[in-house]
């Protein structure tokens, strides 16, 4: 497969993980997160550039043209991560065409591992597309509302979401589109392709891909980024 582009939703606030600005922009190592998350996309060969959707009020990101010597497009995002991820697969360039494939990968997961997206891009390239993931593997309650466990649920055949989501671009427009005039609030790119009709295909990925939360979690993204390099 040719090298795809990559959307990056970068408009949230992020305020669980509290601070004076969104979590993209709290440091990670001196830096950025979205720094982070940036240059290990665009160091991946697979990837042929990146749209990055921010809120129309953002006063931190860095404005550039290329990242490690790949194309940068800044867009205008929405309220909705969805609406985020359709803003930036419309202002993809008119060379990705509607059965391109396209990635989408969370701000919040910088320690995404290079060998994952090559998996991912491999394996739900030959179908409709896909999403890296984890089979869970903990047992799982269902909490009543005061957070007493009342039921021990099934976990077979339960996964863990992750980014990269990859899809065909028109087919993730119109399922996007879709959800929005349904009223429905889709959580992930899967969720609107699954309710278009598309069983993405779920690649196993590795856990130390982290979605940065919390306060804690920017300690344990930076002592990932240091061991996976």
């Amino acid at each position: 497969m040719d090298a795809l582009w990559c959307v990056l939703p970068a408009a949230g606030k992020g305020v669980r993980a509290g601070g004076d600005r969104p979590k993209q922009y709290q440091p990670i190592g001196g830096r950025p997160m979205i720094e982070h998350t940036l240059e290990r996309l665009a160091a991946h060969p697979l990837i042929a550039g990146l749209v990055v959707a921010i809120a129309a009020d953002d006063r931190h990101f860095a404005s550039t043209d290329t990242i490690g010597g790949k194309p940068l497009l800044v867009t205008v995002g929405g309220g909705e991560r969805s609406d985020s991820v359709l803003a930036g697969l419309l202002a993809l360039p008119a060379s990705v065409g509607e059965r391109d494939f396209v990635l989408v990968h969370d701000a919040a997961r910088p320690c995404v591992r290079a060998a994952d997206i090559a998996r991912l891009v491999e394996l739900a390239g030959e179908g409709e597309g896909g999403l890296l993931g984890a089979p869970l593997r903990d047992t799982l309650k269902r909490a009543d509302a005061a957070c007493h466990s009342i039921a021990t649920e099934p976990r077979e055949g339960r996964w863990r979401a992750f980014t990269p989501q990859m899809f065909r671009r028109g087919p993730l427009v119109r399922a996007l589109r879709l959800a929005g005039e349904d009223g429905i609030v889709v959580s992930d790119e899967a969720m609107a392709m699954e309710r278009y009709g598309v069983a993405p295909l779920l690649v196993e990925g590795s856990e130390d891909n982290i979605k940065v939360t919390t306060p804690a979690d920017f300690a344990l993204a930076e002592f990932l980024l240091g061991r996976i390099g």
